[in-house]
């Protein structure tokens, strides 16, 4: 059942938030798909354990199932993940700029330290120290 939710980004990162699941994802990116039970061999919980969290993964549009005979084949959807790659991105480009912001504002300083009698600021403690 999915997750109630007021961002359609909500579903993805809760299911990116589980380590187990983000272990699952990476497994079934690097095969063709795989059951619940091939799934399961590789981590120290139940094949149940391993089927909630591939609906987790499901439900957040990340991993589909289809049937194969007698048993379920899962793989891997990763197309889900371009919105959260862009909002993250979003988030990196607006630290670059602030990155870039300190950058310049360092550089200033390190150019005006250079200027031929400059003296530094005292700093807060330094100067409570010279004034009680």
């Amino acid at each position: 059942m999915p997750l109630p939710t007021l961002d359609p980004l909500d579903p993805v990162f809760v299911a990116l938030a589980d380590p187990t699941r983000r272990s699952v994802m990476q497994l079934l990116s690097g095969s063709g798909g795989a059951t619940a039970t091939q799934l399961a061999e590789q981590f120290p919980v139940t094949r149940q354990a391993i089927a909630k969290h591939l609906q987790v993964l499901a439900d957040a549009g990340l991993a589909v199932s289809a049937r194969a005979g007698r048993e379920t084949q899962w793989r891997l959807t990763p197309a889900a993940l371009g919105p959260a790659m862009a909002w993250m991105g979003g988030l990196d480009a607006g630290f670059d700029d602030r990155v870039a912001d300190l950058q310049r504002h360092l550089e200033r300083q390190r150019a005006a330290r250079a200027t031929p009698g400059f003296r530094a600021p005292l700093s807060a403690a330094a100067s409570k120290r010279r004034h009680p």
